[in-house]
């Protein structure tokens, strides 16, 4: 029983991807950071606790038999880390902040199996340059509304704003889940994809995976 503790709707999206079947089951925890906090530190402890509170919903007698799938992603320029925006101000804030500069995206997983209390961790770190985007297209973008619910104010599949310019590593990772590497922890558990992620992930997004080979081949 492969449970995802989210109801990001673009964490569905990619765990479609496996071809694996799973429940959603998300459950409230408070993703304030920490004073002097890493931001790899604060996502692994954010995964971690998002996949203790949805082993407290499961029933004793049916938690030998789940496991639970847990992310969280940060956006992250220089030592700061940008979250999901408040408001229409807050996001004109961070995508100015962000305009034709480079940060880093940092995504943890945590696999855990509510039976033993055992969680596997990964953390995948993405970096990404933003494109010199106008006054006019940050207002546009900001009016559809799509910017109000994503870490940093964007989101990297947007076509119509299209705001990466370049990336090295995983474009998944950006969305907020790893598929490759996911796919490796979940089959050191014995659940193995049902498709190819190499053929799902590139078909769904056409990029090119440059890690795959190193994570799954």
């Amino acid at each position: 029983m492969l449970i995802l503790a989210s109801n990001s709707p673009r964490r569905r999206q990619l765990l479609d991807l496996t071809g694996l079947d799973y429940q959603v089951l998300a459950a409230s925890v408070d993703e304030s950071v920490r004073t002097d906090e890493p931001p790899e530190a604060y996502v692994h402890r954010l995964a971690r606790q998002k996949a203790q509170a949805v082993a407290t919903l499961i029933p004793p007698a049916e938690r030998s038999q789940a496991v639970i799938l847990a992310a969280d992603t940060a956006v992250v320029l220089g030592s700061n880390i940008l979250g999901k925006p408040a408001n229409a101000v807050e996001a004109e804030i961070m995508l100015r902040r962000l305009r034709n500069r480079s940060h880093q995206v940092y995504t943890a997983l945590c696999v855990l199996t509510p039976g033993d209390g055992a969680c596997l961790s990964e953390l995948v770190a993405t970096d990404v340059t933003i494109r010199d985007y106008s006054d006019e297209e940050i207002q546009a973008y900001i009016q559809s509304g799509d910017p109000l619910d994503k870490a940093g104010a964007y989101a990297i599949q947007q076509a119509a704003f299209h705001p990466v310019q370049n990336l090295q590593g995983c474009y998944a990772n950006v969305m907020g889940l790893p598929v490759c590497r996911l796919a490796g922890m979940l089959a050191s558990l014995g659940i193995q994809p049902g498709n190819s992620i190499l053929a799902a992930c590139q078909a769904a997004f056409d990029h090119p995976c440059e890690l795959y080979s190193n994570v799954i081949g």
